[in-house]
C-alpha cells in the first residue's frame, strides 16, 4: 500500500500541469495557487506511503490516507457526472491510464483493505523523544516535490511585455485545406487564440485541457484549435481532453506544418492575422490573455 502512494506521486510529478488544472477546473483554486495545492498532495502522498512502508506511526497515517482516497472518490464521482466516464482520471499521471470509474473502483478496494489494517494491524510509534524524526520525514516529503519539479513563480506573466512578433499568418491555407468543420473566416479579424495541435502528442492534450478550463471559465475569449491527426484519433483526443466545446478543425500533411512548424503545440495569438505571441502551454494565463484582449 505504501509502494501505491509512492508510485501515484511520483507519476503525478511529470507532467504536473495536468495535475494542477484539475484544482482550477474544481472552480474553487486559482491558476496561481493549484500549482502549490498540487505539490502539497503530491507531498502528502509520499509521507503517507514512507510511513506505510516502514509501519510506523500508523494509527494517523491510516486516517491520513483514508481522508486522501475519499477526497479523491468525491472527485472522481464529480467528474463521472460532469463530463462521463471517460479520459484519464490521472490517478497515476499519464503512465497507467485509468477511467474515472476505474480509478473509484480502486480507490474503494484500498479504502476497505485500510479499514482491514486500521482494525488489525497497528505497526509501531516512533517514541516521542524521537519524534524530531517524524518531521524531519514530514517537512522532507512535503519539500521534495517543490525540490524535484520547481514551480515558476513568473511563468505566465512576461510575454505581454516581450516584443511583438508581427508575422503574418496565411490562413488561406487553413479555409481552403480543413476538413471537419470549415474555419471561419472570422479568424483573419480581430484578435485570437490559435493552437495548433497533434492529436497523439501528450504536451498537445496537457494544452488542451488548459484551454478548455480557460473557455469554461471566460468563454468570450475567442480560441480555436487545428488538429492534425487520422480521424479515429478524434475521439480518444476528446475523451481525454473535454475540450470539444472549443471550435476546432482537423488539418493535414504540408499545409499544417506550413502554418504551425513541427514543434507542438503551437500557440499563436494573432491579431488580423498578424502573429503578435508565439506561445507554449505553460505560459498560457487566462488573466494575460484578458489584457491582451483589452490591448
Amino acid at each position: 500500500m505504501g509502494i501505491v502512494f509512492i508510485y501515484s506521486g511520483w507519476t503525478k510529478l511529470f507532467p504536473i500541469e495536468p495535475f494542477e488544472y484539475t484544482f482550477v477546473d474544481l472552480g474553487f483554486i486559482n491558476w496561481q495557487v493549484s500549482p502549490f495545492i498540487a505539490r502539497i498532495l503530491i507531498g502528502f502522498e509520499f509521507l503517507i506511503g514512507v510511513f506505510l512502508l516502514f509501519n510506523t506511526n500508523l494509527k494517523l497515517t491510516y486516517k491520513l490516507a483514508i481522508g486522501t482516497l475519499i477526497v479523491f472518490c468525491i472527485y472522481l464521482v464529480l467528474l463521472i457526472v460532469i463530463v462521463g466516464d471517460k479520459g484519464n482520471c490521472g490517478c497515476f499521471g499519464d503512465t497507467i491510464k485509468m477511467t474515472p470509474s476505474q480509478a473509484l473502483m480502486k480507490n474503494v478496494m484500498m479504502l476497505s483493505i485500510f479499514f482491514i489494517l486500521y482494525k488489525f494491524h497497528e505497526g509501531w510509534e516512533i517514541p516521542k523523544k524521537r519524534s524530531i524524526l517524524v518531521t524531519l520525514i514530514f517537512a522532507c516529503s512535503i519539500a521534495f516535490p517543490f525540490v524535484r519539479n520547481p514551480i515558476e513563480l513568473n511563468y505566465s506573466a512576461a510575454y505581454l511585455n516581450e516584443d511583438t512578433q508581427n508575422f503574418k499568418l496565411e490562413l488561406d491555407s487553413l479555409y481552403n485545406n480543413a476538413k471537419l468543420n470549415i474555419p471561419p473566416k472570422t479568424l483573419s479579424q480581430g484578435k485570437h487564440v490559435l493552437a495548433f495541435m497533434s492529436m497523439t502528442c501528450p504536451h498537445c492534450r496537457i494544452a488542451a485541457k488548459k484551454m478548455r478550463i480557460i473557455h469554461e471559465r471566460n468563454s468570450e475569449i475567442p480560441m480555436y484549435i487545428v488538429l492534425n491527426g487520422l480521424d479515429e484519433k478524434l475521439q480518444p483526443f476528446y475523451d481525454d481532453t473535454h475540450a470539444e466545446a472549443i471550435p476546432h478543425c482537423i488539418l493535414n500533411g504540408k499545409n499544417f506544418i506550413f502554418l504551425a512548424g513541427l514543434d507542438m503545440p503551437r500557440i499563436y495569438l494573432i491579431n488580423n492575422s498578424i502573429i503578435e505571441y508565439d506561445l507554449n502551454y505553460i505560459d498560457l494565463d487566462q488573466e494575460e490573455l484578458e489584457k491582451w484582449l483589452k490591448k
